[in-house]
């Protein structure tokens, strides 16, 4: 067409899923940290779309290097690693103008022997993981930093104390109304903090405990009504919280029918079914804090 410009619009690349772990052996007590890290950078990279020219590519392999390296001195935190992975490579070359740094951190408890913890013998927690997310954007003290916790995988139920009743029904309708039933949901969860200076354990543990609790302390009329009260309890317990988001997927759990063995069933036995589910999404914010869209940027899974 007359007139028309072909041109490269946002882009980043990195290296994706680089599975580092790390043994403290400082003392006779070792500690554990397993960590998969993506890094994405972005910058001025025209030429190398355009051109094939490679001169402003710092190589995805150079980045899976640096998460090792870093690894070397020490994790800590996954916020605290990936806020020093973000500034390092932000700040690495002119052309790099912000990084991306996702992290998921997988946890592991000692086995007991003999009642007691071992020191260098651990298990695999299960599906739950804690995640980050860090944002650099400029270099230096005048840089926009965002930091994204969360977890995923956090499934939980409760056998009572839920609810489902009064939704529309038309001709395709077949649901029953119950005024209890088992809630079950693997949460997805990941709030934006307004510091990039934090105890990061610390803040991390307060912030689930209050999903936790409130769930569980939540009489719920709907999954929805959970996932709100979830997220309210989270911003109320930690000030320095300004947003969070959910992704909670309905497990259900159906009265199984024993009828065809002779046998009554007074709510004892269920059929877990894993699919088809209700998805239920959500964000609860702060209404004094404004939005940081750039945090999210890169971050699929919520509305």
């Amino acid at each position: 067409m007359p007139g028309m410009t072909i041109r490269l619009g946002r882009n980043q690349y990195g290296k994706a899923e680089v599975r580092v772990v790390a043994v403290d052996r400082s003392s006779a007590r070792h500690t554990l940290v397993d960590l998969n890290v993506s890094s994405s950078l972005r910058g001025d990279f025209t030429a190398a779309h355009t051109a094939g020219d490679n001169a402003h590519v710092v190589a995805t392999d150079t980045q899976k290097n640096t998460v090792f390296a870093f690894a070397r001195d020490g994790i800590a935190s996954p916020e605290a690693f990936g806020l020093r992975l973000a500034r390092h490579f932000a700040g690495a070359h002119d052309w790099i103008t912000g990084a991306r740094i996702g992290i998921e951190s997988y946890g592991w408890s000692r086995i007991p022997v003999g009642g007691r913890p071992h020191d260098h013998a651990f298990s695999r927690d299960g599906g739950e993981v804690r995640t980050a997310v860090v944002t650099v954007d400029g270099d230096g003290p005048d840089a926009d930093v965002h930091v994204l916790a969360g977890l995923t995988g956090l499934v939980v139920l409760k056998t009572t104390g839920s609810e489902f009743w009064g939704f529309p029904r038309d001709r395709y309708t077949t649901l029953a109304e119950t005024r209890d039933r088992i809630l079950a949901t693997a949460v997805t969860a990941r709030w934006r903090y307004t510091s990039a200076d934090l105890d990061w354990d610390t803040a991390f543990a307060g912030a689930r405990t209050a999903l936790l609790e409130a769930f569980a302390g939540t009489h719920s009329l709907a999954l929805q009504q959970s996932l709100y009260a979830m997220g309210e309890a989270a911003l109320e317990r930690n000030p320095d919280i300004a947003e969070i988001r959910l992704s909670l997927p309905n497990k259900h759990h159906f009265l199984q029918d024993l009828s065809a063995f002779g046998l009554d069933n007074p709510d004892i036995v269920y059929h877990a079914d894993d699919r088809p589910y209700g998805l239920i999404e959500g964000t609860v914010e702060r209404d004094d804090v404004p939005p940081a869209p750039a945090a999210w940027e890169g971050t699929p899974g919520f509305c």
